[in-house]
């Protein structure tokens, strides 16, 4: 009997939990999350995350990461993002943040029917849940600086799920848009704008409950598309709503024909697919395309992963010319140095030779043969004579006035070739020898190590998808 009551009791308790899940969960089902975050407590990280991480530290490793070796010779880098971008957008009560919560698979956005999204929301992975407010924010993404004057309507929501590829992500949960005389506090259409151009992917959800036309979301939609329209999706959210099969056919003819009033958006291969938030406690006969945005995520992410490895090794080719540049342009300065120098010192003996001459006409006219021969000796008195007769006998024939004038020229041209010696001929900065050798071993090691590097990476990306084999070919 007591077997038998223990067993009753369980199955009634079991029965309680099913009719009574707990808040919080997605789709009515009951989540372990100690099953869900057994990567993140283990310490372990997918191939993605751990290239984006490694190529993140390449650059921006304070000893000799390669923003500081390529700061040394004048080029500047930015570091790569860790994470892709994804920013979602529609009219309000579009599904945005329930999109948000479903793929986390927790309640970290509000969602409603009213206007629950005030400001732009960052909804990225972390250590612990927290919440940041916009000061937290911008440290937090300091590329989104620019945002500094919009900072009272930006936060973070940071939540330690992995779910997907989640760890990879960050949402960007934007204000739901409205037609009327609704005024937001801020200019929404211009921080939109602005954040499609550093965003990775722009989800645009429709929903078909009246407000898919809304001027303002088609306006900006329009706008993105001139300039980003690789980055667009378009999705018609909570197609489950909509009615039977034709009422949403008839919904995604009128979202496509308002559409294609734009000339920017009347595009060939243009597609919509119907999504909505599974709920296993209300079946829909629609077709759920869900899965295609965590596709479309996926391929965002592998292409970003690329693309940064790909950024790795243009960087490296730009530091390595910019250093063989630096050190070719040093040699050149060298030799330029030892020419300069050269002629320096021709012109600066010239200079000088000129009041030496002066001098020693004035010691023959004063000093008696012989002195001269006492000082000189008989051979150095008689070839002082045998240099300086030719000057002896020109200053001869002049008065002692043009002797006066001749002489200041001579000293004013004196002057003149020092002067050209001195400022004509200058030298420019090179580097010592030190400084020689620590850009060749910054161009050894980007070539070397950091080169290796990323072939290491590339390689193991690759291997994600493609068999040993092919890569021995």
């Amino acid at each position: 009997m007591f077997i038998a009551s223990t067993e009753s009791h369980l199955l009634q308790h079991l029965s309680t939990e099913v009719r009574h899940p707990p808040r919080g969960t997605m789709s009515g089902k009951i989540k372990n999350r100690n099953a869900a975050n057994a990567e993140a407590l283990t310490g372990g990280v997918s191939c993605d995350e751990r290239i984006l991480r490694d190529c993140h530290q390449l650059y921006t490793d304070p000893a000799s990461g390669l923003i500081s070796v390529a700061e040394t010779v004048g080029v500047k880098l930015l570091a790569p993002r860790k994470k892709i971008t994804v920013m979602l957008m529609g009219n309000h009560s579009a599904g945005k943040s329930s999109f948000i919560n479903w793929y986390v698979e927790e309640h970290i956005q509000r969602t409603g029917v009213a206007i629950e999204t005030q400001g732009f929301s960052f909804v990225t992975s972390g250590r612990k849940r927290e919440s940041l407010t916009g000061n937290a924010t911008l440290h937090l993404y300091p590329h989104f600086k620019p945002l500094q004057e919009f900072k009272e309507y930006l936060s973070t929501e940071i939540c330690t799920s992995r779910q997907k590829r989640f760890s990879l992500v960050t949402f960007v949960d934007s204000p739901g848009l409205v037609d009327g005389d609704m005024k937001y506090p801020f200019d929404v259409d211009e921080v939109i704008m602005w954040l499609g151009d550093v965003c990775d992917l722009i989800l645009v959800f429709f929903d078909p409950m009246g407000q898919a036309l809304c001027k303002r979301s088609l306006n900006i939609v329009e706008k993105l598309n001139d300039k980003h329209g690789d980055r667009l999706h378009f999705y018609l959210s909570k197609a489950d709503e909509a009615g039977g099969e034709s009422d949403r056919q008839r919904v995604m003819m009128q979202i496509v024909q308002e559409l294609c009033k734009r000339p920017g958006l009347n595009k060939c291969g243009f597609d919509m697919p119907t999504i909505y938030i599974p709920n296993p406690n209300k079946p829909s006969r629609c077709v759920n395309q869900i899965e295609d945005v965590c596709r479309t995520v996926e391929k965002t992410i592998n292409q970003t992963v690329q693309n940064t490895l790909n950024s790795l090794e243009k960087d490296c080719e730009v530091i390595s010319e910019a250093i063989a540049d630096t050190l070719s342009n040093d040699k050149q300065v060298s030799a330029s140095n030892r020419r300069a120098r050269c002629k320096s010192c021709f012109l600066t003996l010239l200079g000088f030779s000129v009041p030496l001459a002066l001098v020693a006409l004035l010691v023959l006219g004063v000093l008696s043969k012989e002195l001269l021969e006492v000082a000189l000796g008989p051979e150095g008195t008689q070839t002082l004579s045998l240099y300086l007769a030719p000057a002896v006998k020109l200053f001869d024939t002049l008065s002692v006035e043009q002797q006066l004038y001749g002489a200041g020229g001579m000293v004013l041209l004196s002057f003149l070739l020092l002067i050209f010696a001195r400022y004509f001929f200058r030298t420019q900065p090179t580097m010592s020898g030190k400084q020689k050798r620590q850009l060749q071993e910054k161009l050894e090691y980007v070539q070397e190590v950091v080169k290796t590097k990323k072939k290491k990476l590339y390689d193991e990306y690759l291997r994600q998808s493609v068999s040993d084999q092919d890569m021995d070919m």
